[in-house]
């Protein structure tokens, strides 16, 4: 595929508009078409980046120039796309979470099998450089044995009366996208199974403690791993300022990532150096890391689709498919498990 024909399957989820807007000035890259359910928005949206639209779900999966297609629809919507655009025979870019339950995500896996097709699941954080480094100092050894990796995932969207009030309010609606914890925190979730493999169980709390406009604002959860490694997850929707977001200790080393989510990115100064590096062994002191810190966290998502369309050219595997999506979401289905039963959640039975 020299230019691959790309394809929306709604535009409920914001990150989609930057996607669009990226992909749009990409030379091996055409936006062909689009479906929405709300036509209103579809229309709009599809004008702005020069795509046909039709309220027709089929006939944007019928065509032969649409080679791929981001579903970025409300969560409880994407075991019905998936499996329509799998059964259409295009490829997939996933909007987060995978699903709202574990069958919803064995029915998308099942169809994605049958039809012999790519699905990759949308979570911009492996997408950046500074997370990237982290994986790399962890895989090479640096850092030893891990034994705690805590992240800090944070927005202030819920102070946000437009989030709360506006188009995007669906994100708060327990039918369409059961709470922040799972909205978000999924990310996170994510990069711990990216950076420390696959958690075998969870104890949690998750409730509001600031709010009350959504089903919950805040979580916190631990996660053990096959090693004995713990991983702790915090992740909050009415966090005002922040600095630091990820904590690795190792038995050989230490790092430490700052402005690296939505809320930390305004804060970080000119010239920043977003890892702090300590080695066992070296002088007492802190080795900086530099590299620039994204902008806005809108850079950060904006950095999905390269990847996504670098992999169909090359025809490489997913670096989170079908089934690492499953995984991410079992993690915070578990953590709101815990929480409202008070028990830690063996996750290998999930």
């Amino acid at each position: 595929m020299s230019r691959i024909g790309v394809g929306v399957i709604s535009f409920a989820h914001g990150h989609v508009n930057a996607y669009c807007h990226q992909m749009k000035n990409w030379d091996d890259v055409r936006l062909v078409a689009a479906w929405d359910d709300d036509e209103d928005r579809g229309r709009k949206n599809a004008e702005t980046f020069g795509m046909e639209y039709s309220p027709h779900l089929e006939d944007l999966l019928g065509r032969r120039d649409v080679d791929a297609v981001i579903v970025t629809s409300e969560t409880n919507k994407h075991g019905d796309h998936c499996v329509a655009a799998a059964q259409g025979g295009k490829q997939i870019l996933l909007q987060k979470p995978m699903a709202l339950s574990l069958e919803e995500c064995d029915r998308i896996i099942a169809a994605v099998d049958r039809a012999g097709v790519t699905l990759r699941m949308a979570f911009q954080m492996r997408c950046d450089p500074a997370n990237q480094k982290m994986k790399q100092l962890i895989d090479d050894g640096t850092l030893g044995k891990i034994g705690t990796l805590r992240r800090r995932h944070c927005l202030n969207l819920l102070f946000n009366q437009a989030f709360v009030t506006g188009p995007s309010r669906w994100h708060i609606d327990p039918a369409a996208n059961m709470g922040m914890f799972m909205d978000d925190a999924v990310h996170a979730a994510d990069f711990l199974y990216w950076l420390l493999g696959e958690p075998v169980s969870v104890i949690a709390e998750i409730d509001n403690v600031l709010t009350d406009c959504a089903p919950d604002d805040t979580g916190m959860a631990i996660y053990r791993f096959r090693d004995g490694a713990f991983g702790l997850l915090y992740n909050c929707s009415v966090t005002l300022a922040a600095e630091i977001t990820t904590e690795v200790y190792g038995d050989q080393g230490t790092v430490h990532h700052y402005y690296g989510d939505g809320v930390s990115t305004a804060f970080a100064p000119e010239g920043a150096a977003p890892l702090k590096l300590y080695r066992r062994g070296q002088p007492a002191a802190w080795e900086e890391i530099p590299m620039a810190v994204p902008k806005s966290h809108g850079e950060r998502i904006a950095a999905v689709p390269r990847p996504w369309i670098d992999m169909l050219k090359s025809g490489a595997a997913p670096d989170c498919d079908a089934r690492g999506g499953r995984v991410s979401t079992a993690m915070c289905l578990g953590a709101y498990d815990s929480a409202k039963t008070g028990r830690r959640i063996n996750l290998q039975n999930l």
